[in-house]
């Protein structure tokens, strides 16, 4: 099983969503950003390096919002989202291949990886 986080960014009324490239394994399907926990690290610590990595910012994560276990057929992920906020940085598409904020209404327009559908239906409720 692979240890996933990710991070739920809002601003406004509205949640942070990433495009996946198209060369890469569930390309263009939308997710939260975020990656696999590297040995040694913690969840928090794995979602700072991500950020870093695939945004350029620098996020502050604080409290898990959902963790969830979920199989692709390629693999078992175990996933674990966390709030989290921007500290410092500008955005930028260093991996994905677009970058949205959304609200919750919204989400039906977008086609997301299949072990996000859990998490989203928790966001329409709120």
């Amino acid at each position: 099983m692979v240890h996933v986080v990710a991070a739920l960014i809002r601003q406004d009324g509205r949640f942070m969503i990433c495009q996946r490239p198209a060369g890469k394994t569930r390309g263009l399907l939308w997710e939260f950003v975020g990656g696999k926990v590297e040995p040694g690290e913690t969840g928090p610590e794995a979602l700072i390096r991500e950020c870093r990595e695939e945004l350029g910012v620098t996020v502050e994560p604080t409290d898990v919002y959902a963790e969830l276990v979920h199989e692709y057929p390629d693999l078992t992920i175990r996933l674990t989202l966390y709030e989290a906020r921007i500290l410092q940085g500008t955005l930028q598409k260093r991996e994905h291949a677009d970058i949205r904020f959304i609200t919750p209404a919204e989400i039906d327009d977008y086609e997301f990886c299949p072990a996000d559908r859990e998490i989203l239906a928790k966001l329409k409720k709120e």
